[in-house]
């Protein structure tokens, strides 16, 4: 009886042991109980701004590391600070630094962010295909967001008059910020700038209205292989501004990716990527994937350009 017993026992832990075992197996290839630089899941916050490259940028690492599941949040720049600040998020995408303020809150929490910055990034300028005025000097601009300048009859002698409309992508957003920063302007934005929803938006605003003078980020029409690119410029002109210290208008340039490099383009700004991972976790491989090598050969056949990876800028000479 006693050796019958043993025996049961026995059954009963090796079946046990077999479906622990079974239902490990199963599981492994579909599980993320540990989280570490190249797999798990993770939320990660992105400036609307820069969807087209992050999509590219995701959808490689996650095809290198098919055990990484990254899903991005596509926002206003406020709107992914708050997210970021609240612990929603781990990791942001934005054309902006923390302030100290920023820093300290979180550090008062126990984390400690981390910035990288992954890029260079231009803000275009887009106006109406029937406008004739594709190049506008450095002051101009300056004195439209001054208030000074609303009629496209003051851009040009051969300007069809019409109060000029600046669209923006969203109140919310970095590009919104960026240019109250750059001109020290007032809380408010001059009466005639309005807000379409986001970049594409803005497009196809300027698209249906002659009077509109669009600002997007350059990440959006820049990639002239990406159908979705190149069917935003079919669609628009893309504008031409002198630089800051060119207030004659000697010499013009369009965010292309040699002047957003040599600084000629006037409206160019930095783009990184911030951590507050208390832990080597998905987010930081992710941030350091587009540091290096691969994710910044992506940044620059995006026609952006790379911040940690060195550029040959090559001058053509007409013969």
């Amino acid at each position: 009886m006693k050796a019958k017993l043993l025996n049961r026992k026995a059954l009963l832990l090796l079946t046990s042991l077999f479906f622990v075992t079974f239902y490990g197996c199963n599981r492994g290839a579909g599980a993320y109980n540990e989280e570490s630089p190249t797999q798990g899941k993770i939320k990660i916050g992105v400036d609307e701004s820069y969807q087209l490259l992050f999509d590219t940028e995701i959808y490689t690492f996650q095809s290198e590391y098919t055990k990484a599941h990254i899903t991005p949040v596509y926002k206003p720049e406020l709107d992914i600070l708050d997210l970021f600040l609240k612990d929603s998020i781990r990791v942001m995408v934005t054309s902006r630094q923390l302030t100290k303020d920023e820093e300290l809150y979180l550090t008062s929490r126990h984390f400690i962010p981390r910035t990288t910055k992954v890029a260079y990034d231009a803000l275009a300028f887009i106006i109406n295909k029937d406008r004739v005025d594709t190049l506008f000097k450095y002051p101009t601009i300056k004195d439209i967001f001054l208030g000074t300048l609303s009629n496209w009859k003051q851009v040009g002698p051969k300007s069809a008059p019409g109060e000029i409309q600046v669209v923006f992508d969203n109140q919310k957003s970095g590009n919104v910020r960026y240019f109250v920063d750059k001109f020290k302007l007032p809380n408010k934005l001059p009466k005639n700038c309005l807000a379409a929803d986001n970049n594409k938006e803005v497009i196809n605003y300027v698209e249906k209205h002659k009077n509109a003078l669009g600002i997007i980020s350059v990440n959006w029409i820049s990639d002239t292989r990406d159908s979705i690119s190149n069917g935003f410029l079919n669609r628009i002109h893309v504008v031409g501004i002198s630089s800051e210290f060119d207030t004659e208008g000697s010499e013009y340039f369009k965010p292309y990716q040699a002047y957003i490099a040599d600084k000629s383009y006037p409206f160019i700004r930095d783009v990184y990527m911030i951590s507050r991972e208390t832990f080597a976790g998905l987010g930081t491989g992710f941030i350091s994937f587009v540091a290096h090598d691969v994710g910044q050969r992506i940044v620059l056949k995006s026609k952006l350009v790379p911040a940690t990876m060195p550029i040959r800028l090559v001058q053509m000479k007409k013969e």
